[in-house]
């Protein structure tokens, strides 16, 4: 109150000043008297009720506010431009000054009931009443600003790489075509559609959608009640997602915990985080799939093109949780329990391996073609592990024996046992064996003597021990065969986790390509966004960073 007073007491003082008298325009303030003095704003203004008010309509696009997907609710900031012709405000120039305009407000003159039609949660009229200007011409000019919130259909099928495609449908509430005539603005006679349907001068850009066309298209309704034309006016929005936000926070996350669960099958499978990082990623994937559904709207018509890939990459990482399972399974398998077959042994341990670049001790490969011999002995004596793949008999192998001269002689593979090389066959068995035979020796010596004699006794101690020792023999040789077999169902799990990781890597990287790689059909002539190169606003921004740069 107090900065009014004294702008107020400002201006008086320089009229007094400069010795004026501030007076209203009183050509002005005649001629507005004299217009809408016997002006009734409820009758169409024509002379004859038979007569149609053509009604030009176009739209200035200011902002596009928001673009709900769940809601399906475009919000747009606009200024509706009206146009039409009114006899009533005809007058001379000349007889009132030579004004040519004047504005008034719009409460007090006939205004077209023109609203939105898809209008989904807001006003479907306009309500800020601006003043409209009245031309010497009859010529009325009213431009009201407004924020729309206009249904709009949106289509998820490739999101967040999509493309959606708007529209805000204006009409005439009460008239029909024969009274009140709707066109664009911008409209060529004979063509119903403008390629450029909105103004974007005044636009501001908007940080997640770029407007590729906003073409505009006059139809004309035929209702089953009314024979009467109702004129509407489409006015079409083609905007484009601009998709950096998503990527960075949706895609690459996606993506890179999805080929992170190929390295489950390179994990060790007496590993204990093997599974619980499966389970782990399956869980993340999980997460993000709650988040696009809190985006998109629930919609069964299309699956996103995100959403099919976290759809993808959860069955995957579903099917990654079986595969190591079962890998686990076969890996603590006990001969006890499971019977290794030949076809088991010959595909997973001969020929495998080698397909898939693995490398395993040959002697492994060597002895799954033979029969079976003690991990301690394959390990220790390569002899014998060649005699293994002869298949020549281990359990009554040759044994040394001397003669009275000291003499030695040759064992069952033609060598002297004195020899070097033939003394690597003298292993754990070979002495069981000659302890064996020694005892026997001395049992039959023991049992030719008199049966008087107090070694009787001797024998069944003898025997005793030879039954105990060749006891130990044979246990230890099963506990080796045991452990032997155990050990090639930790090498058939370990290949089987190499031929899933190979499989897994080639079938994520093709499933991700061709989802991913899946883009909208574009038109070739709107690929551009045009709003940058119409948009007065964005132009000043550009000059104004350049001459800060």
């Amino acid at each position: 109150m107090r900065l009014a007073t004294t702008i107020s007491f400002g201006i008086l003082w320089n009229c007094v000043l400069r010795g004026q008298i501030c007076l209203a325009n009183p050509d002005s303030k005649r001629l507005y008297d004299d217009l809408l003095s016997n002006y009734n704003r409820l009758i169409r203004p024509v002379v004859n009720h038979t007569e149609t008010v053509t009604v030009k309509l176009g739209l200035r696009l200011s902002q596009l506010v928001d673009l709900n997907l769940k809601d399906q609710i475009l919000t747009t900031n606009v200024w509706i431009e009206h146009e039409w012709h009114d006899y009533k405000f005809t007058w001379e120039p000349t007889e009132y000054g030579g004004v040519r305009e004047i504005y008034v407000p719009s409460e007090h003159i006939w205004l077209p009931d023109i609203i939105l039609y898809n209008n989904a949660d807001g006003d479907y009229i306009v309500k800020t009443m601006t003043k409209a200007i009245l031309h010497h011409d009859g010529k009325v000019l009213w431009n009201p600003p407004a924020i729309f919130k206009s249904s709009c259909e949106i289509d998820v099928e490739f999101f967040p790489f999509d493309t959606q495609v708007c529209h805000l449908k204006f009409g005439s509430w009460s008239f029909d075509g024969f009274q009140v005539d709707l066109v664009h603005i911008d409209a060529v006679p004979g063509n119903s559609t403008v390629d450029y349907g909105m103004d974007l001068s005044e636009y501001y850009l908007n940080v997640e959608w770029d407007i590729l066309s906003v073409p505009a298209e006059r139809h004309i309704k035929y209702y089953p009640c009314c024979p009467e034309p109702y004129p509407d006016i489409y006015f079409n929005m083609i905007i484009r997602r601009k998709p950096l936000f998503y990527i960075v926070n949706l895609i690459i996350p996606c993506v890179g915990i999805f080929y992170l669960s190929i390295l489950v099958f390179y994990l060790p499978a007496q590993s204990k985080q093997k599974t619980g990082l499966v389970i782990t990623l399956l869980v993340s994937q999980t997460l993000y799939l709650t988040l696009i559904i809190e985006v998109i709207p629930a919609t069964s018509l299309t699956l996103p093109l995100l959403g099919r890939y976290l759809l993808f990459s959860m069955v995957w990482i579903a099917i990654a949780i079986i595969l190591t399972a079962g890998v686990i399974n076969i890996h603590y398998r006990q001969p006890s329990t499971h019977k290794m077959q030949p076809w088991v042994r010959r595909v997973f341990i001969q020929k495998l391996p080698r397909i898939l670049m693995m490398r395993v001790p040959m002697q492994v490969i060597k002895d799954s073609m033979g029969s079976r011999r003690s991990k301690f002995l394959r390990q220790s004596d390569p002899v014998i592990s060649e005699k293994t793949l002869t298949g020549e008999d281990q359990d009554e192998g040759p044994h040394t024996t001397g003669n009275g001269n000291g003499e030695q002689k040759e064992n069952g593979n033609g060598k002297k046992n004195g020899d070097p090389n033939g003394s690597k066959g003298s292993d754990f068995k070979g002495h069981l064996n000659g302890l064996y035979n020694g005892l026997a020796n001395i049992m039959t010596t023991t049992c030719d003597l008199g049966p008087d004699s107090r070694s009787q006794i001797a024998p069944f101690a003898v025997e005793k021990a030879v039954h105990n020792i060749m006891f130990i023999k044979h246990h230890m040789k099963r506990q080796d065969e045991f452990d032997a077999e155990d050990q090639d169902w930790g090498i058939v799990a370990m290949v089987l986790d190499r031929l899933f990781l190979y499989m897994f890597g080639a079938s994520a990287l093709f499933g991700s390509y061709m989802i991913l790689s899946n883009s909208p059909e574009e038109d070739p002539e709107h690929t551009e966004p045009i709003d940058i190169i119409h948009s007065k606003i964005a132009a000043e921004d550009r000059m104004s960073s350049t001459l800060l740069d």
